[in-house]
């Protein structure tokens, strides 16, 4: 499940569209949502060293998963400008699927590579690091990519909306 997120995710998405019935104040509160999430998703990109340690600055501090939050409330907002039942339970079921698969793969993955230093993250006994945000981290991340396809499919969806 864990590599079918994202072809998956994409043809969910043409889905969506097709099935979405937005207005403009649904379009405008699943944005706000959306950017939030994407907010998250950037804050957490710009301090996550993928595969080279247990990242705990920024919104690990807090946060066990961030990326996978801040998806979660994009998948929120895109269902709640969408303003249809069937596009929500389909964004449910997807959200739910894929990434309790990727938590489950990934978590595997960092206890495997790190051991005892992720289950102290995770049990919380690990101390926080000190690093500030960096957009060439986010970058490096592609977190421009998430940005690039929540734009787009709010454009889709206003597009939608205007005709």
């Amino acid at each position: 499940m864990t590599r079918l997120r994202v072809p998956l995710g994409f043809g969910l998405a043409t889905v969506v569209l097709w099935l979405a019935d937005p207005l403009w104040p649904t379009w405008t509160l699943g944005l706000l949502v959306a950017a939030c999430g994407e907010a998250v998703r950037v804050w957490a990109a710009g301090h996550l060293e993928k595969s080279r340690e247990v990242t705990r600055s920024g919104p690990y501090r807090y946060i066990r998963h961030p990326l996978y939050f801040g998806s979660t409330l994009i998948a929120i907002g895109v269902a709640i400008a969408a303003r249809h039942l069937v596009v929500a339970a389909i964004i449910g079921v997807y959200i739910g699927l894929t990434i309790s698969a990727a938590r489950r793969s990934e978590e595997a993955h960092l206890r495997e590579k790190f051991g005892d230093a992720y289950d102290a993250y995770v049990e919380k006994r690990a101390e926080p690091m000190a690093r500030r945000f960096s957009v060439e981290r986010a970058l490096r991340n592609r977190e421009h990519h998430t940005v690039a396809g929540l734009v787009a499919g709010f454009i889709a969806l206003a597009l939608k909306l205007a005709n």
